[in-house]
């Protein structure tokens, strides 16, 4: 049974998502009875960002976050989502990115969605079995585990992706 998983790059400019379809626990690989219509047991629905201006109101900042993720989920209807969890780096930035999340997980939880979360060093080690791995490792394992030809940008969809395979990983379908 195909599932779909949403993955989440939380941001408050730029929010990063990513589909991926999964026919197959990863630990089954090997059995071919289940593959996905490019021979993989996984593969990439859609990706892309959700942008919003710095130049506009907080509020109408976050209200676009709110449309425009109610109208994502609505059009790819994941049964899984997968969510990046916040990473303190900068205390200023890290409170507006919060507040960004805040709308996201309201989202996810008015289409009563049930969601997991991932540390930037969870999704690391699974995608390359090392968690101090950088950014461009992470992104090549994507590529190369859905097949690409190429890495996914902007790259908050391809740390997207990376989260929503990061869930197949760990939770499988």
């Amino acid at each position: 049974m195909e599932k779909l998983i949403l993955g989440i790059d939380p941001g408050l400019a730029t929010i990063g998502f990513g589909a991926i379809a999964c026919n197959q626990e990863p630990s089954k690989i090997h059995d071919t009875t289940n593959i996905t219509p490019n021979g993989s047991p996984v593969s990439m629905l859609d990706f892309g960002v959700i942008r919003t201006s710095a130049k506009v109101e907080m509020g109408e900042r976050l209200c676009t976050i709110f449309d425009d993720l109610h109208t994502l989920i609505g059009e790819i209807k994941p049964d899984l989502v997968a969510i990046e969890k916040l990473f303190f780096y900068r205390m200023g930035n890290t409170i507006l990115v919060a507040q960004a999340r805040g709308v996201i997980m309201l989202v996810i939880a008015q289409h009563k969605l049930p969601y997991v979360e991932f540390t930037p060093a969870q999704i690391k080690q699974a995608l390359t079995g090392y968690g101090n791995a950088d950014k461009g490792e992470v992104q090549a394992a994507v590529a190369q585990e859905l097949d690409l030809e190429e890495i996914p940008k902007p790259d908050d969809a391809a740390d997207a992706l990376a989260v929503a395979l990061t869930a197949w990983y760990q939770i499988g379908c």
